[in-house]
């Protein structure tokens, strides 16, 4: 793949993303391309912490929020059972 790409945007939608690209003092592709690095970045990172999620120790989280001398989690803090 030679890195060009052709995208067919709705006008409204085409419209829009000019207006801000050229607002940021930048072009519509510069814009175009910084918003699909922002989306990969976002799902990267989505995925990475499901997956750290997935490999949590719930029990030894529990046994180090109520260890002795450990202040209790704030309210806004607690897990919702």
């Amino acid at each position: 793949m030679d890195g060009d790409v052709t995208v067919h945007l709705p006008h409204a939608l085409t419209d829009a993303a000019e207006r801000i690209a050229r607002e940021g003092g930048t072009t519509l592709d510069a814009f175009v391309a910084s918003a699909v690095a922002e989306k990969l970045s976002a799902m990267k990172s989505a995925a990475l912490l499901a997956e750290r999620g997935r490999r949590a120790d719930l029990g030894a989280f529990d046994r180090f929020m109520s260890r002795p001398n450990g202040l209790p989690a704030a309210p806004e803090d607690r897990l919702n059972d």
